[in-house]
């Protein structure tokens, strides 16, 4: 199975599909929940950059080197982005990011299940050796949420990237990197639907 063919993932909390221009009005609405695009520490489009954002995914997938999805709810409006990205179909690795949801979506069940479905796609039907994930170094809430699934750290690249937001000067990015291996990816299934399972405060 190619690693960037257009795929749906369903499950109960949400579906992953792919990102497509009709999705611009939802994500406008849903970046503007929380206006998101202010969080110096990552990059989320602002509402008149999401048409660019959109087709900049778009074109890294035409380029073999992404798979953009749209984030649904339960009521079929998306939600948020997500990516496999950073693409390496030799070594049979993949990137989970370029992740967002609207604030009033976070730390529910629909993050853990959009993850959940994305590993089980990787680990499962692509193959893969490994997962990863990269978060900025003071992105507190990523990390946590990304230590939650079961992904361990591999290391933190220093001075990594020069960081520009147009609410913050300019700043030098520590990049954290995680992940998960095939041969953990048994235990981190188990664990992820013993978190989709429990009951949230």
């Amino acid at each position: 199975m190619p690693f960037t063919a257009d795929t749906t993932l369903s499950g109960q909390h949400a579906s992953l599909v792919p990102l497509r221009s009709e999705h611009h009005d939802d994500l406008v609405d849903a970046v503007k929940d929380g206006e998101l695009w202010r969080l110096w520490f990552t990059a989320i489009p602002a509402p008149e950059a999401m048409a660019s954002e959109i087709q900049r995914r778009l074109a890294l997938q035409k380029a073999g080197s992404m798979l953009p999805f749209a984030v649904l709810g339960t009521n079929g409006r998306a939600v948020g982005m997500t990516t496999y990205m950073n693409i390496d179909a030799a070594n049979r690795r993949v990137e989970i990011g370029s992740t967002w949801y609207r604030q009033s979506m976070q730390r529910t069940p629909l993050n853990t299940e959009c993850k959940r479905l994305l590993l089980t796609q990787a680990f499962e039907r692509l193959d893969c050796i490994a997962v990863e994930f990269r978060t900025h170094f003071f992105n507190q809430a990523s990390r946590k949420g990304i230590e939650r699934l079961g992904a361990k750290l591999d290391g933190t690249l220093r001075c990594h990237q020069v960081n520009k937001h147009p609410d913050a000067p300019a700043t030098l990015r520590d990049t954290c990197v995680y992940s998960i291996v095939a041969s953990e990816w048994p235990t981190v299934s188990a664990h992820l639907d013993h978190q989709l399972r429990k009951p949230r405060p």
